[in-house]
């Protein structure tokens, strides 16, 4: 009934360009973002000058530690080294993401302010909160950076080897076990949702402000699991820190081989996909976009990138804004069915 469910949670961060420039800055009809002039030589700033003359604040909509943190971290560092200008990691947690997004959405339209989009997001929260921007109409489209897995993980006080054990284990305790997620709406959360519709569970959801926030409060034995970023659950399943019970794509995660597929486990028809990307204020220049795409697409090409998030599970993506902008439409009509056939809610 569920099919296959494409969503969010990791990713990548960020870029920058340097392109000539003519002077030129309009105000936009109808709104209060100040547009930058496009010419036939490029993006250009209101001043004239060449894109970038300054940093650039690229907003991760949670708390730090999560996986999205760490790799805008190392993608805004490789930017600094080709382009001399800094990528500034601006985390703004809070309401699902709701709240740095939102930040992102009223900023200024001049290529300065760039923003993690996660299924999260721009997904599953706008169609189960109303939240203060439309992630369609507000943002445009850069580029899709990555999808990961997420990953079932429990304390290892928790008496289960296995995703089927654990499911036993809830049916003889239900509403005992708690999951953390990284907030209301997000895909953390309606993973667990989703786990409880498909095997017949009661667990209790426990929200927190972000993917670290929930990690830290699984390793502190104050939940028993959750469904995390597999990006940033991984060192701590290497060193026993927490036990991993499963993947929750169709195929294991190549970073972590001996870890099976929920299906595999026990649990078959469950299948949650996180995705990032890099979203602009509606509004940026098209030749702005154009050459922060470009710039992503070569910094996700990087050896040491794609070494790294492979061996994290991840899969690196990139494409163009237009493919980008039509994944995001598609994962919205997918979930809106799931949550329509589901009868999914959130606590109000």
């Amino acid at each position: 009934m569920l099919g296959t469910l494409r969503v969010s949670g990791l990713v990548i961060a960020a870029l920058l360009c340097a392109l000539t420039a003519a002077p030129g800055a309009a105000q936009q009809p109808g709104t209060s973002k100040p547009a930058v002039a496009e010419t036939a030589q490029g993006p250009s700033t209101g001043s004239g000058q060449a894109y970038p003359t300054k940093p650039i604040r690229l907003i991760n909509p949670f708390p730090p530690g999560g996986g999205s943190d760490a790799v805008a971290h190392l993608v805004g560092q490789r930017l600094f080294e080709r382009w001399g200008q800094s990528v500034v990691v601006d985390n703004r947690g809070g309401a699902g993401g709701a709240i740095g997004t939102e930040i992102a959405a009223r900023s200024a339209s001049d290529g300065y302010t760039l923003v993690m989009a996660t299924a999260s997001t721009v997904v599953i929260n706008p169609l189960l909160n109303k939240v203060p921007f439309d992630p369609l109409k507000d943002f445009d489209a850069v580029i899709h950076t990555a999808t990961v897995p997420l990953i079932l993980v429990v304390h290892p006080s928790v008496p289960v080897r296995s995703a089927k054990e654990l499911v036993a284990l809830a049916k003889s305790q239900p509403g005992k076990l708690n999951f953390a997620s990284s907030g209301e709406g997000t895909i953390s959360h309606l993973g667990g949702e989703l786990f409880k519709v498909v095997t017949g569970v009661d667990m209790v959801h426990v929200p927190y402000r972000g993917g670290g926030p929930a990690r830290n409060a699984l390793l502190g034995a104050h939940v028993q699991l959750n469904f995390g970023n597999l990006l940033s659950a991984a060192s701590h399943v290497k060193s026993g820190q927490l036990r991993a019970l499963g993947v929750t794509t169709r195929k294991r995660a190549a970073g972590m081989p001996d870890v099976p597929t929920l299906a595999e486990a026990g649990v078959p028809g469950y299948e949650v996909i996180q995705w990032n990307g890099i979203l602009v204020p509606d509004g940026a220049p098209k030749a702005i976009i154009a050459r922060l795409n470009g710039e992503i697409n070569k910094i996700i090409a990087l050896p040491e990138i794609q070494k790294y998030l492979v061996a994290s599970g991840a899969e690196p993506e990139g494409g163009t804004p237009a493919e980008f902008r039509a994944f995001i439409q598609a994962d919205i009509a997918k979930w809106a069915k799931v949550i329509r056939d589901t009868n999914l809610k959130i606590r109000q």
